[in-house]
This record gives C-alpha cells, sequence and structure tokens, in this order.
C-alpha cells in the first residue's frame, strides 16, 4: 500500500506546479479574481454584495481606472455597480457588458465541497457562482484591467454594468435603468449571463446561441371564495373543487403560435444538426410557422415549447383553513414565460376568458415585458470573430430563451441586448442553481479569451485597409 500511495502523492506534487506554470500572465489574473470573487456569500440576506463590490473597485483602481469612473449604488442589502472605461468618442455611443454578483443560495452541507471556494478538480472549477454567473463577472473585469494595462483606448465607451439580485427580486438593474440612465445610457448592451456553447458528450463543439430575445416572467394567483360552513353539511359550490375545474382550464389552454426573426433562423439551424422528429418539426417550423403539425411536435418537446408560444403552468397551491370547515378561499399560482413583444396584461386576459369570471386573476409582484432586439450584423460578426478565435468553425446563431435575465430591462427600455456568455459547455455539465456547480476549466479560460477579442473588435479602431 505505501508504494502506491508515495506514488500518487508524488504525481500530485507534480501536478499542481504543472497547472499554475502553463497560465500566462492573463490566465493567473483572471484566476485570482475569479477565486477571491467564489468566496463572496453574495446570497440574498448576507449583505456581501456591497463588499464585493469594493473588491472589485479596488482592482480596477489598481488598474489606473479614475474613481469617478467607478461606481457602486447601494440598493438597501445589496447594490449595482458601473465601471466607465473612457473611449476616444470616434466609434458611436457606448456599449453596456453585463453580469449579476449575486448567486442563489448554496447550503455547505449539502454540497461535496466548500461552495464559496473556488475549487479545481478534474477539469472543472466547483463552487457556487461558477456558471452564474461569477464567471462573466470575472472575465469582464480581468479584460478591462488588461486593456487598460496595455494602454488600449477604445473608439466608444465601454461600460460595465454588475447588478446585485438578479436572482431575486433585480430591483438593482429596474433602478439603474429608471434612476440612474446616464450610468448606463448605451446604444446596445452584451449580456454574459445569456448565450454561450455547446459541447456534445464527447466534447465537441456543436453551436454557439447569441441570445437576441428572452420571456418575460410573470406569476398570477388564480382565487376562488366561497362562505364556507360546516363540513358536515357539504353543497355543490365549493371553493377547493371550483379551483380545481379552473386549473384543468389553464392545462387544456394553450396560447396561440407564435415566432420572431430570432426563433425562425434558431429553429433552421438547429433542425438542421437533427435527425429526429424534432429536428424535423424544427426545419418544417422555419419553413412555414402557420405549419400545425410542426408547433405541435415542438409543443409536445418541453425544451422547446417556450420558444413557440407564451406558457402557464401551476406552480403552488393552498386552501381551506380547517379540516371540519367547508373552504372558504383556494389559491393557485400559476407561473407564465411570457412571449417577447405580448403585454403582461394581454396574458391575465387570456387567463381570466379561460377560467371564467367565477375565478379571480391578479398579477403577482411585478412583471415586465419586452421586445426581442433586432439582429445586429456589427455584433453578430463580432461575435463570429471571437468565437472562431477559441472554436474555429463552430456555427453561430441567434436565439430566444424561455428563461429571464437582467436583459429584460434594458430591452424595455429601448436599449438592445445580446447574450453573448463565451463558454462552451456540455449539458450535462450545467449544474447551475444546483448542487456542486462548476464549469470547465478550459472554458473558463476560454471564455477570458474570448471577450479580450470581442472588445476590441467592437471597440477597436478599424483594421488599416
Amino acid at each position: 500500500m505505501f508504494k502506491p500511495l508515495c506514488a500518487s502523492l508524488l504525481t500530485f506534487a507534480v501536478a499542481l506546479p504543472a497547472t499554475a506554470a502553463s497560465l500566462d500572465a492573463h490566465q493567473a489574473q483572471a484566476r485570482d479574481i475569479f477565486s477571491h470573487l467564489i468566496a463572496f456569500k453574495t446570497e440574498i440576506g448576507q449583505g456581501q454584495v456591497p463588499v464585493m463590490a469594493r473588491y472589485l473597485a479596488d482592482q480596477f483602481r489598481a488598474a489606473g481606472f479614475p474613481d469617478e469612473d467607478i461606481h457602486i449604488v447601494p440598493h438597501g442589502e445589496t447594490a449595482a455597480m458601473v465601471v466607465r472605461y473612457r473611449g476616444n468618442g470616434t466609434g458611436g455611443k457606448p456599449i453596456a457588458l453585463m453580469a449579476h454578483m449575486d448567486v442563489v443560495t448554496a447550503k455547505p452541507e449539502d454540497w461535496q465541497r466548500d461552495p464559496f471556494k473556488l475549487i479545481e478538480e478534474n477539469g472543472y472549477f466547483y463552487g457556487r457562482g461558477t456558471e452564474d454567473i461569477k464567471s462573466g463577472v470575472t472575465v469582464l473585469a480581468a479584460n478591462f484591467i488588461r486593456l487598460k494595462k496595455e494602454g488600449f483606448v477604445p473608439t466608444r465607451d465601454l461600460i460595465i454594468v454588475y447588478t446585485g439580485d438578479e436572482e431575486t427580486s433585480q430591483d438593482t438593474m429596474e433602478d439603474l435603468v429608471k434612476n440612474h440612465r446616464d450610468l448606463v445610457d448605451v446604444e446596445y448592451a452584451l449580456n454574459t449571463d445569456a448565450g454561450g456553447g455547446e459541447l456534445s458528450e464527447a466534447g465537441k463543439p456543436l453551436v454557439f446561441g447569441v441570445q437576441t430575445a428572452e420571456k418575460a416572467y410573470a406569476s398570477f394567483e388564480l382565487t376562488t371564495r366561497n362562505p364556507g360552513g360546516h363540513s358536515s353539511l357539504p353543497r355543490a359550490d365549493n371553493a377547493i373543487y371550483e379551483l380545481a375545474d379552473a386549473l384543468k382550464k389553464v392545462q387544456a389552454y394553450q396560447f396561440p403560435v407564435m415566432w420572431n426573426d430570432t426563433t425562425i433562423a434558431s429553429f433552421k439551424a438547429l433542425g438542421e444538426k437533427r435527425q429526429d422528429k424534432v429536428g424535423e418539426a424544427m426545419r418544417a417550423f422555419a419553413k412555414d410557422p402557420h405549419d400545425a403539425e410542426a408547433a405541435g411536435v415542438l409543443a409536445a418537446e418541453p425544451s422547446e415549447v417556450g420558444k413557440t408560444r407564451t406558457t402557464c403552468v401551476a406552480t403552488l397551491l393552498r386552501g381551506g383553513h380547517a379540516d371540519n370547515a367547508l373552504p372558504q378561499s383556494a389559491t393557485a399560482t400559476i407561473n407564465c414565460r411570457v412571449f417577447p413583444g405580448v403585454a403582461i396584461d394581454t396574458v391575465r386576459k387570456s387567463l381570466q376568458d379561460a377560467v371564467g369570471p367565477k375565478v379571480e386573476v391578479m398579477l403577482v409582484g411585478k412583471a415586465i415585458a419586452s421586445d426581442a432586439s433586432p439582429l445586429r450584423p456589427d455584433v453578430m460578426a463580432a461575435v463570429t470573430k471571437a468565437v472562431h478565435s477559441i472554436r474555429p468553425g463552430v456555427a453561430i446563431t441567434p436565439e430566444q430563451e424561455s428563461g429571464a435575465t437582467d436583459g429584460l430591462y434594458f430591452r424595455a427600455a429601448g436599449i438592445p441586448t445580446y447574450g453573448v456568455n463565451g463558454m462552451f459547455m456540455k449539458n450535462s455539465d450545467d449544474f447551475a442553481h444546483g448542487l456542486n456547480e462548476r464549469v470547465p476549466v478550459k472554458g473558463f479560460y476560454d471564455d477570458v479569451a474570448y471577450w479580450y477579442v470581442l472588445l476590441k473588435t467592437l471597440a477597436g479602431p478599424a483594421p488599416a485597409k
């Protein structure tokens, strides 16, 4: 037993310095920033987002960014942060670069490793936020610092926008757009929290998606009411039964099929790569979105239905107040993902029509709708160049996301927004919001290099002819 153990320890000891030595100065700096960021417990209620923002501010100052271009905007126990990289003004309005500093709560006792320590193991970086989205915070900071040290002068201002509550209320983003528009008044935005590259299970790059549209998040409560009474005297009208009837109507209701330039282009590109029934439906829908049969096939596929219509589903249920009493009310929460361009109240009215007048339908909290962003040739060309610098030849396609990010607020404010995360990952490696969140080590360093090319392409001087 002793000999193999010694050999194993020797191999391990030799491997660590070799890994460190293989990093260039820019990669090492990015890794150091990444390690510091993962250590901040930026969960809701911890008050650590402003602390992390101050750490980042110190890094920017050390690189030569003046105080007047570094803004920490407090908001309750969290904060937003805006950093401006001054350009020479020859390239037009600024470009925003987005990420969020907060993370979903992680319970250390449930994890195999400390979620708030960056751990490199078996080709992966583990830790809460490695994927969602402290990697994005890192690659933007690391590249701003690198470009500043290199003396790069962009043709237009580049503005990092770090928010502090994307995973919960998104109040910091709303506050920036409404009350600090001067800090984030840009031509368009690039979002690290959307888009990205897909690897096959064998590690082969398949496609890179540019998120140009995302669905709005809206929850509604369906409530039925009744005078109630003694449970020994049941009658036909019952709040729980009436709510159950309403929920069956919601289950049966389908919102109309919809599409936009993004979904058509996405289905065309993805359909060419799939030789199954879903791929056939993608190709048919891209050719003719009025094809009801193709739409039906896509509607039956959970991963695709959100790209063809608004969807609503029951997620919470409560009712009654005592075992021996007829219920006086019953309530269900219906969570909807609203197709770009559809007003929130249009969805509410559709639900009301489906369940009938006896059921109250009310919006829960706030919801914001936004349109799809236009396909900009300059953005698509720059992204293609940056992607091919790390993954030559991979196909680039626009995509619509069924989830929602802070990009909703920029789009709603008339600022086109594009999800262009540079990470390539396998679907099986996606543990965002879950246990043992991780990203490939190669994917992280490729992401750093990708953003360097992307920023210099979009805001660098035109190449000499």
